[in-house]
């Protein structure tokens, strides 16, 4: 690339983050940039592995200034483009309700147990949360709850896959932290507590104290004197117990009338270590409640959105909130998210059965519900941010309709994805007359980016369905029209009359010796072969494959490609 290229390169891609960056108040995103710049400029496709160096690079420098710096450029660079935006704004509703008690500053966690990559239900929350911290300055924390190395072990893979997901929802954590690394903080907060007169060690076997504690009567430990009960916790803490010997509760109401609420376990001792090297020596664990509940205290956490199904951590938590003389931070539950189209349920645990026997090829497989999957569709995730964004915050349970997630992917891609044609199970036909090759158009919306060259040769691929009976014709789109013999397609002119006048259809074809082409679907593979200019569209690239849809290039794979269907 030379320098008068890169130049061109570099002013093209810094019109293109700036608007990004503006559209969504954030932080320009190097993909979002590739699809319109590359689609736009035809001429820098042949310098495609150098693009995108210098595009992140761009991208940086952006990224690296203030909104109003970001706006002021704009408006410098493309001052038609950042009025169409501001016009967009001013006719943009908030469909998430406004939070309450914000004038000390907006502060808001996403807490997950890091035990497997995201699916779809779990970028509800990060989309929400980051809208919120956009709307109103705030910040945002990510921070994984991981302190149950034993039913909910830790995948050591997931924190690292759940950055990147957030990362792909187009959110960046002001702070990640892991409970695993701040047992002492909680050890601390216990003594404390137990000073307090808050907390006392109980051995009863769990099946005695639920008797008890369901008929609201005391356990016999529940008098026990500060002194035993300190000794107790550091016995806990140096391991002198086994799973099940000993636990920490919290003293409440023992005759409360939630019995989920009466002195509820704030320790409990795990003998399996945990799978990170920095927590393996440790075998006194805090439970989630009373955790989550110191950290988001010491961290600062002003609102928290959490399911209906746990209303009942926030009345366990008020009581040691109430013992240190805490603010409990303002609470939203909302109902579940389900999603539809799928045949994989939204379980963590059942896609990591279906893949450790086979039936799914990783994470990534097109038919999983994970957000790794649609990242390789090549679905933008500002696409899934916008329609979690559109469910609001209501205590009813929801369902995400795929068909909203694709409808605004094609509002993001549309513009920036070149055509190409792909045929599947390709009936040939030979050709008889006509120009040497068809030129349909790049783009339809996009003159300028030129056409494409699709040679003709002696013969053509057309799908099974769009073969027409014997004397009918049909309109090879990009080359003209063919009449259906005995002898294959005979060429009929290209006066477009046929088509807008005469309703001859139009379909799609490629060569004989077209790319071989692999699409992954969530129904399957399906088999084809694409017209010849598709072995230069690099990998990684968002395209429309017609008559198919859209798709993302994978990879490439004895000569052809292997690409993955997003959607019609």
């Amino acid at each position: 690339m030379d320098d008068e290229l890169r130049e061109r390169v570099e002013r093209a891609a810094r019109t293109h983050a700036l608007l990004n960056a503006v559209k969504y108040d954030s932080d320009a995103d190097v993909g979002a940039v590739m699809g319109p710049l590359m689609g736009e400029n035809p001429d820098f496709r042949p310098h495609a592995d150098e693009i995108p160096g210098v595009v992140g690079g761009v991208v940086a420098e952006v990224n690296d200034l203030s909104a109003a710096e970001k706006r002021a450029e704009l408006e410098d660079l493309a001052p038609e483009e950042l009025e169409e935006l501001e016009a967009d704004d001013e006719g943009d509703e908030h469909p998430l309700p406004d939070l309450p008690n914000v004038d000390d500053g907006v502060v808001m966690r996403a807490a997950p147990n890091p035990n497997g990559p995201w699916h779809l239900g779990h970028a509800r929350m990060p989309a929400v949360i980051g809208t919120y911290k956009q709307r109103y300055d705030g910040r945002f924390i990510c921070r994984f709850d991981d302190t149950d190395p034993d039913t909910k072990r830790p995948d050591l893979d997931a924190y690292d896959a759940i950055l990147d997901a957030i990362d792909y929802l187009g959110f960046e954590p002001d702070e990640v932290l892991r409970a695993s690394d701040r047992l002492g903080t909680y050890y601390d907060h216990a003594r404390e507590l137990i000073e307090r007169g808050g907390a006392y060690t109980c051995s009863c076997p769990q099946g005695e104290f639920s008797e008890l504690k369901n008929a609201g009567e005391a356990c016999p430990h529940r008098g026990k004197d500060v002194e035993t009960t300190r000794e107790e916790f550091e016995a806990m803490i140096d391991g002198d117990y086994s799973a099940g010997e000993m636990v920490l509760r919290v003293r409440t109401d023992i005759t409360h009338k939630n019995p989920a609420l009466r002195d509820w376990v704030a320790f409990r001792m795990i003998d399996r270590p945990h799978p990170r090297p920095e927590a393996a020596d440790y075998r006194c664990w805090p439970m989630l409640d009373f955790q989550s509940g110191v950290d988001d205290h010491l961290t600062g956490v002003t609102h928290i959105i959490r399911g209906i199904d746990l209303q009942d951590s926030a009345k366990r938590q008020r009581f040691v909130y109430d013992y240190f003389d805490w603010e409990y931070p303002d609470v939203i539950h909302w109902g579940h998210v389900q999603v539809d189209e799928y045949d994989v349920t939204l379980s963590t645990s059942t896609i990591k059965e279906l893949i450790d026997d086979g039936a799914l090829d990783g994470w990534d497989d097109p038919r999983v519900p994970t957000l790794a999957s649609l990242q390789r569709r090549g679905i933008r995730g500002r696409a899934i941010v916008d329609a979690m964004i559109q469910l609001g915050t209501s205590t009813s349970n929801v369902e995400l309709s795929m068909s909203a997630v694709y409808a605004n992917n094609r509002d993001l891609i549309d513009d920036g994805a070149n055509r190409y044609f792909f045929v599947r199970d390709g009936v040939e036909k030979p050709l008889h007359g006509g120009p040497e090759a068809g030129h349909p158009p790049v783009h339809p919306e996009h003159e300028a980016r030129g056409r494409r060259n699709v040679p003709a040769d002696d013969a053509v691929l057309v799908e099974p369905a769009d073969v027409p009976a014997e004397g009918e014709r049909v309109w090879l789109k990009g080359f003209g029209c063919v009449r259906h013999t005995d002898a294959g397609f005979e060429y009929a002119g290209d006066d477009i009359a046929a088509v807008r006048e005469e309703g001859v259809p139009v379909v799609h074809w490629t060569p004989v010796d077209g790319v071989p082409t692999r699409l992954r679907t969530m129904a399957g593979d399906v088999a084809g072969g694409a017209a010849p200019d598709c072995a230069d569209v690099p990998v990684h690239e968002v395209v429309k494959v017609e008559p198919v849809g859209v798709a993302r290039v994978d990879s490439v794979a004895d000569g052809g490609r292997v690409a993955y269907f997003a959607h019609e």
